[in-house]
């Protein structure tokens, strides 16, 4: 703990508020909350801690806090830092996976609609389901049951749902909107496993065309008697009040939290799902704190109620979502969370070795490569590459690696514009100082380590150029040999080789580094050099301007095909036949 820490935690209120921790580029790295924000943060720089906590713990070097008046105002305050600041040691539902829900629409003439996405002023959703095929059986049940319209817009005239009976073609009648209200009344009632009713009507029906010798047609009643009986009977029934709940089991271990949570609607137990996140402030909060972020996403709807495994902070979660949170003591209720709190630790157990294992091969290989460095773990690595054919279409890349793996949202493609380019030194030195100069004056995020794909003479003009903006940041090279694979570590600082171990972490992860930033270069100067030959031969065809251009690359799609193309083939695509002619002459 440096002096400066040590002189601000003793200034800091037993308070409620929230608190940010800063790395030494004055990143945000971790927003918490606390009900003391004193002892919270004293937690932090005393004792012992596991492997996570210490690593966030080694990165802090500054922090700020702020106080509030109450632990729920905290709390917003938390939600809303996180969102500003994006902090890469909190825990979010980054996850994009949302389930499928089956909507009944708000509209003049309602429709049956799967949809990811939720908004209750659309209509009424059920759901979710497990997957995308479970809603369409579903769907594809109800559509057999209830005429409802199928079409986005309606027709001028009836159509093929109309004559099979799915649709009571709202396009020619007038439909009372009760009838839609009786639908909607139905719907919910066999979704929520009442079928009796609406099997003995199908019954009464198959046994009238049997008696009929419509044989045909009976079968297709008992088919969908069978059909609402399987699409029904997939989903377990667990308690017995029909009510709507999700219901949330946790466990943590060895610094990881694991999350279980399990979706009632109907009494039903439709689907469940885990989330395993490291976690750095006490488990209880930081359960509570997920179960907020759970239904800040909008895909998320809110049930009437929710069960939790712990007592803590059920008032927080009733005032700001707005709904009943119970935790069971006894019964079937207190089962379901102990079974939910059983497959959270099953989740960790099984998923905890994997995870891991992968870390050790990113988080792992970084640290490696710092103790060979002999510098700090090189959390983020950014690595230059140029390429070029005689000069042509000269081009630079940059991939970012945070912790070991690629952030390619933060990969950037560079053409050279004022260097000779056939200079691969002169074209480093200019994509350097382009990079760090921006970095420097718009207070980016800056690198712990670079990386150059080239020798000692681009790594040479590359720490020119970090020299000359007076930017402090360690610079390898990567040299490879005769067969274009990674073969030497040159330090940027010496320019002499480093002893590398061909069979370590380190050296797999360069290796992956070099590969990935020569991939990019390549990708992105093929990509140039391809539209300027393909650009420069067809505008000079006579006959071909812009429209005609475009319509040409549309059909055929690329020079080559072009190329490949009969005279006959440019007249089917709409092309004159002197204007033909012309392409023909010009690109064979």
């Amino acid at each position: 703990m440096n002096n400066n820490i040590k002189e601000k935690l003793n200034l800091v209120p037993f308070e409620p508020g929230c608190y940010l921790m800063k790395n030494k580029h004055n990143k945000v790295i971790y927003v918490g909350k606390a009900k003391k924000l004193r002892n919270r943060l004293r937690s932090y720089f005393s004792g012992s801690h596991n492997g996570k906590t210490a690593r966030l713990v080694s990165e802090i070097t500054d922090f700020e806090y702020i106080v509030t008046s109450s632990e729920l105002e905290a709390l917003i305050l938390e939600l809303n830092l996180i969102k500003q600041h994006d902090p890469r040691y909190n825990i979010m539902l980054r996850d994009d996976k949302t389930y499928p829900y089956i909507l009944f629409t708000k509209e003049e003439h309602p429709r049956l609609v799967i949809t990811r996405n939720v908004d209750e002023k659309k209509g009424s959703y059920f759901g979710p389901y497990p997957n995308v095929q479970s809603a369409r059986e579903t769907k594809a049940l109800l559509d057999k049951l209830f005429p409802l319209r199928k079409c986005n817009k309606l027709p001028d005239k009836v159509c093929l749902y109309y004559h099979i009976k799915q649709c009571i073609a709202p396009c020619e009648k007038k439909i009372d909107p009760s009838v839609y209200e009786e639908y909607r009344k139905e719907i919910e009632t066999i979704l929520k496993g009442n079928i009796t009713e609406i099997t003995k009507d199908l019954k009464d029906k198959m046994i009238e065309y049997a008696d009929n010798l419509q044989f045909e047609k009976a079968k297709e009643y008992k088919d969908l008697i069978d059909h609402i009986h399987k699409t029904v009977e997939k989903q377990k029934m667990i308690l017995k009040d029909f009510s709507d709940r999700d219901i949330f089991g946790f466990y943590y271990k060895n610094g990881f939290l694991s999350i279980q949570v399990f979706y009632l609607r109907q009494g039903k137990l439709i689907e469940r799902n885990a989330y395993i996140r490291p976690y750095y402030d006490d488990p209880i909060d930081e359960l509570s704190n997920f179960i907020i972020q759970f239904y800040t996403n909008k895909n998320n709807i809110k049930p009437k109620e929710i069960m939790i495994p712990s007592e803590a902070e059920i008032d927080l979660l009733e005032k700001y979502l707005n709904l009943k949170v119970v935790v069971p003591k006894r019964g079937d209720k207190r089962k379901l969370v102990d079974l939910a709190n059983k497959n959270a630790k099953l989740s960790l157990e099984n998923k905890l070795r994997i995870q891991m294992q992968n870390e050790e091969k990113t988080l792992g290989a970084v640290n490696e490569l710092g103790d060979l460095l002999t510098i700090a773990p090189p959390n983020r690595i950014e690595a230059f590459d140029n390429s070029h054919i005689s000069g042509t279409e000269a081009v630079s890349a940059m991939v970012c690696y945070i912790d070991g793996k690629p952030s390619k949202k933060d990969y950037r493609k560079y053409k050279i514009k004022h260097s000779n380019t056939a200079d691969d030194y002169e074209s480093m030195r200019e994509i350097i100082y382009r990079r760090y100069s921006r970095v420097i004056n718009d207070n980016l995020d800056r690198p712990d380590l670079i990386v150059i794909d080239g020798g000692k003479g681009q790594v040479k003009a590359a720490k020119q150029m970090l020299d000359l903006l007076l930017l402090d940041v360690p610079v390898i090279g990567l040299a490879k040999d005769e067969k274009h694979k990674t073969a030497e570590l040159i330090d940027g600082q010496t320019l002499e080789i480093i002893e590398l171990n061909k069979h370590s972490k380190a050296f797999q992860l360069l290796m992956n580094i070099q590969e990935e930033v020569h991939r990019f270069a390549i990708t992105f100067h093929r990509k140039l050099r391809t539209n300027k030959m393909t650009t420069s031969i067809l505008d000079d065809i006579s006959g071909v301007g812009s429209k005609r251009k475009k319509l040409l690359l549309k059909t055929f799609g690329s020079l080559k095909s072009i190329r490949n193309a009969s005279k006959q083939d440019f007249i089917d695509a709409g092309i004159p036949e002197n204007v033909a002619q012309n392409i023909i002459e010009k690109v064979k």
